[in-house]
């Protein structure tokens, strides 16, 4: 099995997703028995930590994250907190839930060298009955500064419901050629 799925294919589908709690989940991509998301091999970062409520990624922003003025993009860093604060959600999913980001934030407090190993780390701070809110930080790994902060809201599906996108739900196939 691949770190990363490299096709739809290799994507869980949603029997497989709504099988298991969303600790378990995140607990089987980080061993290894699920691929990982095909945006952590895109832009470099993946998951090493899944608690109740917390979920901790780690990356390095490579050439291909930098910005016309040679510093590394606003949305990477959008990108891995956005992945630790809604993963933390998903560790509080019971079996039959899935999530998505409603909305997210992130203020950035430093500039990010290239090449700079950092770690974000996600906490819930409210799992309610359809939403859930959580908080990350964007750390250093080797210096622990604090080089961005961000803050989520997520809605909480239960597609058995028939209320959302159900359990058969496959999502469209990409336009040709992209």
């Amino acid at each position: 099995m691949p770190d990363h799925a490299t096709s739809l294919d290799d994507l869980p589908d949603m029997t497989a997703l709504l099988s298991r709690s969303g600790l378990d989940f995140m607990r089987d991509m980080i061993a290894g028995t699920l691929p990982g998301p095909p945006i952590g091999a895109t832009l470099g970062f993946h998951p090493v930590v899944a608690e109740p409520g917390c979920v901790v990624f780690e990356g390095t922003p490579t050439f291909a994250a930098l910005n016309p003025m040679r510093g590394v993009h606003g949305g990477w860093y959008g990108a891995i907190l956005d992945s630790c604060m809604g993963c933390a959600v998903m560790t509080e999913l019971a079996r039959g839930e899935i999530y998505t980001t409603l909305e997210f934030k992130t203020n950035i407090t430093r500039a990010l060298a290239l090449g700079r190993a950092v770690r974000a780390i996600g906490t819930v701070q409210h799992r309610g009955r359809s939403t859930g809110v959580a908080t990350g930080e964007l750390r250093g790994v080797g210096d622990g500064k604090l080089y961005a902060t961000g803050s989520t809201t997520c809605i909480i599906l239960r597609p058995d419901t028939g209320t959302d996108t159900g359990p058969d739900f496959t999502p469209p196939a990409p336009p040709p050629g992209s």
